[in-house]
């Protein structure tokens, strides 16, 4: 199943990195604007934990700084240092609040909140590269979300582009299913 997995994520990766400039600012400006029109409550006193697309991956700070006008309380995930583990987490408070991290990647400048932090939340932005129609989402294979997500009973919700929502994906036994994907063009919609 590894060779499997690996597999597909070269596969994924290979076909982000064709997609044009253009495409993946249209896809992150829709995935934006879906955020004003999501199923879950988003108001002053709830909590979502989010990332900070790196790459080709879907999304972008403009998604974030809509979850930001919705008044909502954001947090960043901040990779801890040594093996893989839970993520620590900080509050996003807008682009300037962000600097370089582990492995070059975007995270807050304030005050680390530690793993528990992500037990405020009530929804959970994720990355993928591809889920499938039960839930089973495939990422980039550190197994960091999947030790973070585990016992949570936020909504949690991986961001793909439309074309990764797939019938099926193998399951490992420590994958932990996420219950909504977010596309560009679909918006939100519900698994399982």
């Amino acid at each position: 199943m590894r060779t499997l997995k690996r597999r597909l994520r070269d596969e994924g990766t290979e076909h982000r990195a064709r997609m044009s400039p253009f495409a993946r600012e249209q896809a992150a400006a829709n995935l934006a604007e879906w955020i004003y029109a999501a199923p879950f409550r988003l108001e002053y006193d709830v909590t979502v934990a989010a990332y900070v697309p790196v790459g080709s991956e879907p999304g972008s700070l403009a998604m974030l700084d809509a979850l930001l006008d919705r008044g909502v309380t954001v947090l960043i995930p901040v990779v801890p240092p040594g093996e893989p583990d839970r993520l620590d987490w900080a509050r996003y408070t807008g682009q300037q609040s962000l600097t370089r991290g582990r492995w070059g990647l975007w995270e807050p400048t304030g005050s680390r909140l530690g793993a528990e932090a992500i037990r405020a939340a009530s929804v959970i932005l994720v990355p993928a590269l591809a889920v499938d129609k039960s839930g089973v989402r495939l990422g980039r294979g550190g197994g960091y979300y999947d030790r973070t997500l585990t016992g949570l009973t936020a909504d949690v919700v991986a961001v793909i582009y439309d074309d990764e929502l797939v019938d099926s994906l193998p399951a490992g036994p420590y994958d932990v299913p996420v219950g909504w994907v977010l596309t560009p063009e679909g918006g939100f919609g519900a698994l399982g």
